[in-house]
């Protein structure tokens, strides 16, 4: 299959190329200009890169052409800074989500599979684990844009025969992914530990979230990619929730010592609790979560600090 990843170089599109590329797949990434290829360095020799801006519709509109299956996992806000210019968002995600697609009929694309948020797109939750027919309240507009995105994506199904899939994603963590991205509280955390500094925790701690490896993520992807279903929408998630104390927890166990803990204000885009229920990709797919919490902490932890790990004791 040709595969064109969007952010492809990217956490998630990293370790996506690197199992595509292993399968036999012919893999073309589109990233970013002045982002950083060093997530790619296993398989550069043995993919396509295209430089650009998403926002370019003559650039994604080449790209796409004569691609089997298009990943979407271009996102370029946060769901806190979302909240300093909503009309960028629209700008720079909505819109060219919206060209990609129409570029995508245009070339009789086989298939899209759009990365969503599974942490944000349902707002407050009525009640947990949350399923996808959960009611859609979105209360940021990083969780409204990714909604507005599947909206369209099942027009174009709809009214053009665009197969499509839809993954809403828990909190995902691993290897690669970056401290200072502004998403991934392990990331950030790990590095105030090397850096000896204490963590940061928005609120009291209490919070919830669903945080789900990366292997496990790149393995829900790909089954979505070459598997046809009517069903286009799934949650993707450990199905568990882990409070911030908790996942600090895990943290003191893994690094074997006290880490000490900065107490902040909570947000206001913040919602207490939010984990998945992923019995619905588990019947229709044959997908679960196989990789623990712990586990994936460990090995994101020891690709991190094993080399200088005597000097951190």
């Amino acid at each position: 299959m040709k595969v064109l990843l969007l952010g492809g170089a990217g956490f998630i599109g990293s370790h996506l190329s690197d199992a595509l590329v292993t399968a036999g797949h012919e893999v073309t990434v589109l990233h970013q200009p002045r982002t950083s290829l060093e997530n790619l360095s296993k398989v550069l020799k043995s993919i396509k890169l295209i430089e650009g801006d998403f926002c370019n519709s003559d650039l994604v509109s080449k790209a796409v052409h004569g691609m089997d299956i298009i990943v979407h996992l271009i996102g370029p806000t946060l769901p806190r800074n979302s909240f300093i210019n909503p009309t960028n968002d629209i700008k720079n995600n909505i819109f060219p989500s919206l060209s990609l697609f129409e570029f995508c009929a245009r070339a009789v694309v086989k298939k899209i599979i759009f990365i969503s948020s599974g942490g944000t797109i349902y707002g407050l939750p009525q009640h947990v684990p949350i399923n996808e027919d959960h009611p859609l309240n979105p209360i940021t507009p990083y969780g409204i844009s990714k909604l507005t995105i599947e909206k369209y994506l099942g027009l174009y199904y709809h009214h053009y025969g665009l197969d499509y899939t839809v993954l809403r994603l828990a909190n995902p963590f691993g290897e690669r992914q970056s401290p200072l991205g502004g998403q991934g509280v392990i990331a950030a955390w790990m590095r105030k530990v090397l850096q000896k500094e204490p963590i940061e925790i928005w609120g009291n701690g209490s919070t919830i979230r669903d945080y789900i490896y990366i292997q496990d993520v790149v393995k829900a992807i790909e089954l979505s990619m070459f598997t046809q279903t009517d069903i286009k929408i799934f949650n993707v998630g450990s199905g568990i929730g882990t409070s911030l104390l908790k996942l600090h927890q895990f943290l003191e166990v893994q690094v074997g010592r006290t880490i000490p803990i900065d107490f902040k204000n909570s947000a206001s885009a913040d919602v207490p609790i939010n984990f998945l229920d992923y019995s619905l990709i588990k019947h229709v797919l044959g997908w679960s979560p196989q990789v623990l919490i712990e586990e994936g902490i460990k090995r994101t932890w020891n690709s991190i600090a094993l080399p200088r790990h005597d000097s951190l004791m």
